[in-house]
């Protein structure tokens, strides 16, 4: 049996350039891994089935789930004929904007060129990750990126931003196909942030950073969930910095360089909701290794 860390990733920007003629939008973004993390579990199988359990009962477990599609994605792609039991140990809060989900796929992607010895690089991870979603292949990298296209076309960062995130976790449901289509052609832009915003954490320009954080779909979702802006609004006149949405979210998050007061930020909201993490960002996949 092997594991693997899923760590869940923000976006630190946001842009939508427009609508595809597939029915995606095209979107240029920033993403960054932080330490909270699912844990994966592989456990060969010798009848050839996939299959599945999670600690969360809000996960399905069947061919819904990302990760039994990656298994099966991964056989295709390789030929590998082996069986694999998959054991989803749940930290990264569901249907969050945290892509939970599809980092646990492009876990499960790791882990099975492990135990298949198949020794393929992970451009090849990704490109399968293609196939099951459009955040499985920056989940396959992590770290520090910018997604372009549907999300599919990754570049690469190897810097590690001393910065850590308070991630606030409202118990909200948020459709993501909603906010998409929520959103109007003034929502779109030319110029995206990314170039900039990885710039200026490569130089520690934090600050900078930190006011270059952009969502494009933020508008969006707090416009259909009214209850989501009252509680940014809360989180702000506590804070007293920016506070920004993850994905389409629910989730939202406060940047700071500064551990101590990360934690005090966190003391401070956890009096008004439950769900809040203090999270350091970390680095990719590309030296890491899962132990057995």
């Amino acid at each position: 049996m092997l594991f693997q860390r899923a760590y869940a990733k923000i976006n630190l920007t946001l842009d939508v350039l427009g609508r595809r003629d597939d029915g995606y939008h095209e979107v240029d973004m920033v993403m960054q891994t932080v330490d909270l993390s699912d844990v994966v579990w592989l456990e060969a199988r010798d009848d050839g089935e996939i299959t599945m359990e999670s600690t969360s009962s809000s996960v399905p477990v069947d061919e819904r789930n990302l990760c039994v599609q990656a298994a099966h994605a991964f056989r295709r792609r390789t030929g590998f004929a082996g069986g694999v039991h998959i054991q989803l140990e749940k930290h990264i809060p569901v249907a969050a904007g945290l892509a939970g989900g599809s980092s646990d796929a492009a876990a499960v992607l790791r882990g099975l060129n492990q135990l298949a010895g198949a020794g393929l690089t992970l451009d090849e991870l990704a490109d399968i990750g293609a196939e099951v979603g459009s955040d499985v292949p920056y989940c396959v990298y992590g770290g520090l990126a910018i997604a372009r296209g549907r999300g599919e076309r990754v570049t690469r960062y190897a810097h590690v931003p001393a910065m850590y995130a308070v991630l606030l976790h409202p118990r909200i449901f948020v459709s993501t196909a909603d906010v998409y289509r929520g959103l109007q052609p003034s929502d779109f832009t030319s110029s995206p942030r990314s170039e900039e915003m990885v710039r200026c954490l490569a130089e520690g320009d934090h600050e900078r950073a930190v006011s270059l954080v952009h969502n494009a779909l933020e508008r969006v979702t707090l416009s259909l969930y009214p209850e989501l802006r009252a509680l940014k609004e809360r989180v702000t006149s506590i804070a007293q910095r920016p506070v920004h949405m993850s994905g389409s979210g629910p989730t939202m998050f406060v940047l700071t360089p500064v551990h101590t007061h990360a934690q005090r930020l966190y003391n401070a909201l956890r009096g008004i909701m439950k769900d809040v993490y203090v999270c350091r960002f970390v680095g990719g996949y590309a030296h890491a290794h899962a132990r057995s």
